[in-house]
This record gives structure tokens, sequence and C-alpha cells, in this order.
């Protein structure tokens, strides 16, 4: 009865199939932070496929897919000293605000716990609520914030001990 209603929603490891959606949704995500944030560039916005891959092949990347269409991702770089990065987390405009963000995290997290790492961290705009708020949500806090990309950062860490 309600067969027509299903979804379909999935959190996977990234592969190099994967990189045109990757790059499409870092685009679009990281143009709207941009304007949020009041930036006038993003290191994000000018990557390359190449960039993607090497990812790819160095850090853990994730994709979600809706429907089987990419909608998100996000790439964390695991440290020696068991502390991780968490980079170019985005989510397609039109699918934010519906869960995706949040199971991606919840992903992270279960990973990180399973490898052990203790300490998480990533920098956002201070003065983008929406991102600060969310994040808050997901148990982080502002451990720091500086001025060097040329608008007001702060780098949020979550602890897993």
């Amino acid at each position: 009865m309600f067969a027509d209603y299903q979804s379909f929603f999935e959190v996977r490891l990234a592969n190099y199939g994967d990189v045109p959606y990757i790059s499409a949704i870092t685009r679009e995500a990281f143009t709207k932070y941009k304007d949020m944030c009041g930036s006038e560039h993003l290191d994000a916005l000018s990557e390359t496929e190449a960039d993607i891959r090497r990812d790819i092949d160095t850090k853990l990347v994730l994709v979600a897919l809706s429907d089987g269409e990419h909608v998100g991702s996000v790439r964390i770089e695991i440290k020696p000293d068991k502390t991780a990065y968490l980079t170019r987390f985005g989510v397609k405009i039109d699918n934010q605000n519906n869960g995706i963000g949040k199971s991606i995290m919840n992903l992270v997290d279960r990973i990180m716990r399973k490898k052990g790492v203790k300490r998480i961290s990533l920098h956002t705009g201070s003065k983008v609520t929406p991102l600060i708020r969310f994040y808050y949500g997901r148990g982080f806090y502002i451990n720091s914030t500086d001025s060097s990309r040329g608008y007001l950062r702060a780098e949020l860490v979550k602890d897993y001990e």
C-alpha cells in the first residue's frame, strides 16, 4: 500500500566512480557556505577531481545516497596520534534539513570509535549559525577561533573518550 512512498538511503565509503558527484556536491555546498561566511575564496571551490581521488586514497571519504542519487559527502583524515580532522562536509541544498547530515555524522562517529579515535576536529565559519547549531547538536564544542582565512572561523572539537 505504501510501496510508492518508500525511499532508500545509504551512507558508504566513496570510490572513484563517486568523484564527479562529490565534486558537484562540494561545489554546491561550499558556494552557499562562501556566501554565508563572507569569504572571498575557499580552497574547496578550486579543488580538482584529481584532488578528490587523492583524498579517496589517503582519507576516509563517505558519500550519502538517497534513492540512488548522491546527496552528501564528507572527508576525514585519521592521524597517527588517534585524532581526526573532518573536511569538505556537504549536503546538496535541496536535501538539507532532512536527516542526511545527521546520518553521515552518525556513521562518522561509529567509525571514529571503532578506529579508536580520541578526538575529531573541524573548522567552520563562526558566524554561520545553522552550522554551529548543527555541530553543537552532534556533540562538538568551540575550541578556538581565528581569522587566518579572511573570515572568522571556529575550530570545533568532539571528544570520544
